[in-house]
């Protein structure tokens, strides 16, 4: 069952009380999961697409409502693409405390299909403003972040999509551009990450920013034997390229790639993929 139709439409008092609602639909679906085994995964991917939904202009006119002392998130959104996950994201920043029961249920169903998907939209921005002092609890997170990051994306790539564009772009931009937020996970976490970036920084057209990226990345154990960082991003990349099977995303990283230039360029001339 999706969240209800009169909780995302329907004009409340404002924007706080809007994204209370939600958070206590998300906690019914995720109390509903655990419960019930046989419907898990069904409840699961039904809230992954219930978060992942555009918000339609009635709901974005409570969202983005104001009034005194209110919260009004994921503004530089406001007049693009705009999703339930962007606006619930910048909301468990500000007020950290309303999604604690949805972490401690998404832990319990840790192991479960969709349950990182889900992790990775609500909370990577919470995850780098946070201070988790348990490190185990961060290596954790971390991890599935990244899980749930690549999976997320990989749907776009699927799909020829760009409805994850503002993820991708966060954990490019305000992580891996801003050493104070990237080295606030696991320096594992951080390479993992790098690599995740490698392989979709074409898709979503972000190749200005390929020079600052390259200069950001953090240092591999194996990399006497790989290389520098150009390296790393060739490798990772070629077997983006090896996996992609919808025509005009294969031809949208080709066209991406010609518009290399200087030091990276010779690089993919070297790839047997390219060839």
């Amino acid at each position: 069952m999706k969240m209800e139709k009169t909780s995302l439409t329907t004009p409340g008092t404002g924007s706080s009380s809007y994204l209370k609602a939600l958070t206590v639909e998300i906690e019914k679906k995720l109390q509903r999961a655990l419960a019930s085994a046989s419907q898990r995964p069904n409840l699961l991917q039904e809230l992954f697409a219930d978060i992942a939904l555009e918000v339609d202009d009635r709901a974005r006119g409570i969202i983005f409502s104001r009034e005194e002392d209110e919260i009004s998130p994921a503004e530089d959104a406001a007049d693009g693409q705009l999703c339930f996950y962007d606006v619930l994201a910048d909301y468990y920043v500000w007020v950290p405390e309303s999604g604690k029961q949805i972490l401690h249920l998404i832990v319990q169903l840790w192991s479960q299909s969709f349950a990182s998907h889900i992790f990775s939209l609500l909370f990577h921005k919470w995850l780098f403003e946070a201070q988790l002092d348990n490190t185990e609890v961060l290596v954790r997170f971390s991890s599935a972040l990244v899980q749930g990051a690549t999976n997320v994306l990989w749907i776009d790539i699927q799909t020829n999509k760009r409805h994850f564009q503002s993820l991708f772009q966060y954990l490019l931009e305000e992580v891996a551009l801003e050493p104070m937020r990237l080295n606030r996970i696991p320096v594992q976490a951080q390479r993992e990450l790098f690599l995740l970036l490698s392989r979709f920084i074409l898709f979503y057209n972000s190749v200005d920013k390929i020079d600052s990226f390259l200069k950001q990345f953090p240092i591999f154990p194996n990399a006497f034997l790989v290389g520098g960082p150009a390296d790393f991003f060739v490798i990772e990349l070629a077997d983006q390229l090896q996996k992609l099977k919808v025509e005009p995303v294969l031809l949208h990283y080709l066209s991406q790639i010609k518009v290399l230039q200087g030091g990276i360029i010779h690089l993919f001339s070297k790839n047997s993929v390219l060839h």
